[in-house]
């Protein structure tokens, strides 16, 4: 998933979308295609479309709608990262009027959801914590012409190879008769539907619960199919959990270094270093491999994350959203709110964490790109370097690192609000 649409509504409120009556603009012959104008691209696309089995009756279909737009393509290039951390974002997007909706959706659609457990092994609220932050539960799919998002942003050269098999794989879901171009509303970089599909993950693994396969208008087809992605597209290992809250209760000697989503202990192991589940009850003692995640540092909640974690980490390789899925599918199955810090954990505002990263790089560590993000690749890079100046290695980025890494002479980095962290 590329961005849910109840979820950049929910963190930048304010960040204007294209309208839906958008008119398109000639843009300048992209440099990716040999300087090709948009037509003669569109031209060679088809083609490319009819090559992979598209009819011409489904491409003549969507001719109408293949149109380029530069708001879209401008939209994908200003994208940004909205700067929360982990509490403020799960607090309002596993709020507990979307826990409540989740439980409720449950009980309306029992008899989906139940084949969905049965024929894929996704428990009901895993499929419904999506369901919700997605689009909260189809209420918020977005308002814009999915093949014109998918053809100009395959024009584009910043990722034009991708959306080139996504404006494919959109003209087979019209070819199929599973959705007429139309239809076909969505999401400002092509997503369609309740759980906002890519429209290859759409034609591969929509499955048909109510009639025929629709996904923005059938609640049954949208279970079905996003258990059927789950399981046969992100490979969720059924009857297994998949987060669970846990404390430390040793903090003083923890080996912090090894809570990393990349470090598996058997829960037995865990339970010895002093982790606890949160309300004090002592881990199970067997060999079930876990991670300790800490999605805000040692002073921030506490997870043990599971195998079928990695499911939520491949739905979309933010943290910050793969966690707070992860939690929110939690609550709806059941379990208690998640304990708050007892104290304010700071974060470094958008421009220290760039500077760190830059340091980092100079070190000699590989940080991905350099943008005030906290991905997985710059949360190890922090790791090392807490280890190598002996500070707590959580992979949280601190004021206390920053000002180590600056060196004698520079000023201490002071902490300030929530900024960018993934």
């Amino acid at each position: 998933m590329l961005a849910s649409t109840a979820w950049a509504q929910s963190v930048a409120p304010g960040f204007p979308a294209p309208a839906r009556t958008a008119r398109a603009v000639v843009p300048r012959a992209a440099s990716c295609h040999n300087g090709a104008s948009f037509d003669r691209f569109l031209a060679e696309l088809k083609q490319q479309a009819l090559a992979d089995g598209v009819s011409q009756r489904a491409i003549g279909e969507a001719a109408p709608y293949l149109v380029y737009d530069q708001g879209i393509v401008n939209r994908d290039r200003g994208q940004r990262v909205f700067g929360q951390v982990f509490t403020e974002f799960s607090g309002r997007m596993a709020a507990p009027y979307r826990m409540q909706q989740g439980q409720a959706h449950i009980r309306t659609y029992a008899a989906a959801f139940a084949r969905a457990e049965k024929e894929y092994g996704v428990p009901p609220a895993v499929i419904a914590a999506f369901w919700g932050l997605e689009s909260d539960f189809g209420a918020n799919m977005g308002n814009l012409p999915t093949l014109r998002s998918l053809v100009s942003l395959a024009y584009d050269c910043r990722r034009s190879e991708r959306f080139i098999g996504e404006t494919i794989a959109a003209l087979k879901i019209i070819d199929r008769g599973d959705l007429t171009p139309e239809e076909m509303i969505g999401s400002w970089a092509g997503e369609l539907g309740q759980t906002q599909f890519l429209p290859t993950h759409y034609f591969t693994y929509a499955v048909d619960y109510g009639g025929h396969r629709n996904l923005l208008s059938s609640p049954e087809d949208v279970i079905g199919s996003t258990a059927n992605y789950i399981a046969s597209g992100l490979k969720w290992r059924r009857g297994e959990p998949w987060l669970q809250e846990v404390r430390v209760t040793a903090p003083s000697d923890f080996p912090w270094d090894q809570a990393d989503l990349t470090i598996r202990l058997p829960r037995s192991k865990w339970a010895r270093l002093g982790v606890k589940y949160s309300d004090g009850r002592p881990l199970p003692d067997d060999e079930m491999p876990a991670s300790l995640l800490l999605p805000m540092g040692r002073n921030g909640p506490a997870f043990l994350a599971y195998a079928n974690f990695a499911a939520y980490t491949e739905w979309n390789n933010s943290l910050i959203y793969s966690t707070t899925a992860g939690y929110l599918a939690t609550r709806i199955a059941g379990a208690p709110p998640m304990q708050r810090p007892t104290a304010h954990v700071a974060q470094l505002p958008f421009s220290e964490l760039r500077e760190l990263q830059q340091l980092l790089v100079r070190a000699g560590y590989d940080v991905g790109k350099v943008d005030g993000v906290m991905g997985q690749q710059s949360r190890s890079a922090v790791k090392a370097m807490q280890i190598k100046y002996g500070l707590p290695a959580d992979s949280w980025p601190t004021a206390e690192l920053l000002a180590r890494m600056r060196g004698p002479r520079a000023q201490p980095a002071t902490a300030a609000a929530a900024q960018p962290v993934r």
